[in-house]
């Protein structure tokens, strides 16, 4: 055995396919890069249109629409974005430096987005639109190139499960700290505040100004540890080109289904989390915000338990297997918190510990086929772009969480929803459980379509990896011939 650069130790001829085993101190350095965009952008997606709505003063159909320009605007950036990161190769890393250059200023965003200047109806929509629109976009500059980094790691696809479930784990720490921390800091900080302690302004500046800090300490320490092994070459590099992302749509079949598990997943979760806040404080009458803290824990504590077992559940179950399994728990869980009475408050909490346990996994599992789908891309072309192929991810996955804003935005206003209302009416509250798990179910059932399409084993994959890196070194001793 031959000890590699890294902590890992791995065989020559694992290096010769690129199956390369990673230590410990990197796995959690690189989930850490995944769990402090969640602690700035993740804790706008959740709590944004409640900001706007109920601290803001926004109107829902405003912001909803607002949430859906920044996708159209997405839409156009991230292939630029993919393409930029795939050409460009910066002093610190060809994906890693951009987590290092843009870091700061997604922290300074994620505050700004949080500001309720002293400004009229129309400059404060304005001042939201600018800075939300500004936010999605120097975020693109973190996410593609952090996505494209999996890639980099190794080509393994068992290695890349272990990392996408150390990366999913810490996001869920982070997701606890986040649904969970927020409201009881902000809660803590206006305590001062008899009346309306959720919409207390200073509070929500202050803690996520603490998100922001925190966030971006992890992102550094993500930069710091972790190590690029296999790169787009600087020749493929210098050929890359904005139109390369539409060529790879056209010719990966596996890439586009991914994309499109992405949209439905994100969009699943992003709706169900948008619209837990609404549920916890009208549907089941939660009016002090005590139980908003418990339902947010209950809904991380699944995905906690159970990630570290995703390696072999893979390993047992096979890859679509998998993920049918854990839709079908995540249906049962919804159509529990469809039907049962929000009043029956152990009830809730179980469906929702259901719905989690099953959508943690499919969350989580669908991040570790990127590469898969990366690698199939590079047999196919002989070229590695995975900056491309993570800015089309990238426009998905975000795009599934503008749901979260443009959808329950829109089915509040039609309902009849109002901030101002103590209690809401009972089209209102039926929209809001609409929301909550009717939508998302019927979701569940077009994502297990979706992943019925995907045919991509691991066999497949040990061939083309082969494949990929006998070229590679071929290519390597005729241009050592030439250089004699």
């Amino acid at each position: 055995m031959s000890k590699s650069s890294v902590e890992g130790v791995t065989t020559s001829e694992d290096e010769k396919r690129g199956y390369y085993k990673i230590g410990w101190l990197e796995r959690i350095a690189f989930g850490s890069g995944d769990m402090a965009q969640n602690f700035i952008y993740q804790t706008v997606t959740t709590y944004l249109l409640f900001f706007y709505t109920n601290v803001y003063g926004l109107n829902p159909a405003i912001a909803a629409t607002m949430f859906l320009v920044v996708r159209i605007i997405d839409a156009v950036w991230d292939p630029v974005v993919g393409a930029l990161i795939d050409r460009i190769t910066l002093p610190f890393g060809k994906y890693r430096g951009w987590m290092a250059l843009m870091g700061a200023p997604l922290a300074i965003l994620m505050v700004l987005c949080f500001v309720v200047p002293p400004l009229a109806e129309t400059g404060k929509v304005v001042y939201a639109a600018v800075t939300y629109v500004a936010l999605s976009m120097v975020y693109t500059t973190i996410n593609v190139p952090f996505g494209a980094l999996n890639a980099a790691l190794t080509r393994d696809p068992q290695e890349t499960t272990v990392l996408t479930s150390v990366r999913m784990w810490l996001v869920n720490v982070a997701q606890v700290a986040i649904t969970y921390g927020i409201p009881t800091i902000v809660l803590a900080l206006s305590a001062t505040h008899t009346n309306n302690r959720h919409s207390d302004k200073s509070a929500w500046l202050t803690t996520i100004i603490i998100y922001a800090v925190v966030g971006l300490i992890a992102l550094f320490f993500s930069f710091a540890k972790t190590k690029e092994r296999i790169v787009i070459s600087k020749k493929d590099s210098a050929n890359v080109k904005v139109t390369d992302l539409f060529a790879e749509v056209a010719r990966n079949k596996h890439l586009r289904i991914v994309s499109f598990m992405f949209i439905c997943a994100f969009g699943i979760m992003a709706i169900t989390n948008s619209s837990a806040a609404y549920f916890v404080t009208y549907n089941m009458g939660d009016k002090s915000g005590s139980l908003i803290g418990a339902y947010n824990v209950i809904s991380a504590i699944p995905a906690l338990v159970i990630l570290p077992f995703m390696p072999k559940l893979r390993a047992l179950l096979g890859k679509r297997n998998l993920l049918f399994a854990s839709i079908v728990v995540s249906v049962i869980g919804f159509i529990g918190l469809f039907f049962i009475n929000p009043s029956y408050h152990l009830a809730i909490f179980i469906f929702q510990f259901i719905r989690s346990t099953g959508f943690g996994i499919v969350g989580a599992f669908i991040w570790s086929l990127i590469p898969e789908a990366i690698a199939y891309g590079e047999w196919l072309t002989g070229k590695r772009i995975a900056g491309i192929a993570n800015a089309l991810i990238g426009f998905f996955f975000k795009f599934g969480l503008a749901l979260g804003g443009f959808v329950p935005g829109f089915v509040l206003q039609i309902t009849g929803f109002s901030a101002d209302a103590t209690t809401q009416s009972s089209s209102a509250l039926f929209g809001i459980r609409i929301l909550l798990a009717g939508i998302p179910a019927l979701l569940c059932g077009v994502l297990a379509f979706i992943v019925s399409r995907y045919t991509l084993t691991d066999e497949d994959l040990e061939t083309y990896n082969s494949e990929i890196e006998a070229r590679r070194q071929a290519a390597a001793n005729e241009n050592s011939e030439d250089s004699k």
